[in-house]
């Protein structure tokens, strides 16, 4: 279970590195007359990885019974 944890959390991180990596290159990007596709895609790569890190943290925080 602790390994598991880990693991997650490891790939937690890595998740989160990776979003904040894209808003520095979506910003750059569309600060020149950059490729609005590729703009596009990244954004969208972006929007997956939220819905991933999301799942993530919910798998990761224990069901509280109330």
């Amino acid at each position: 279970m602790l390994a598991d944890r880990d693991s997650l959390l490891r790939r937690l991180h890595d998740l989160r590195s990776e979003h904040r990596d894209l808003d520095t290159v979506i910003a750059r990007l569309e600060g020149q007359l950059a490729d609005q596709l590729q703009v596009q895609r990244l954004k969208k790569r972006k929007l997956k990885l939220k819905d991933e890190i999301a799942w993530l943290e919910s798998r990761l925080v224990p069901d509280i019974i109330a």
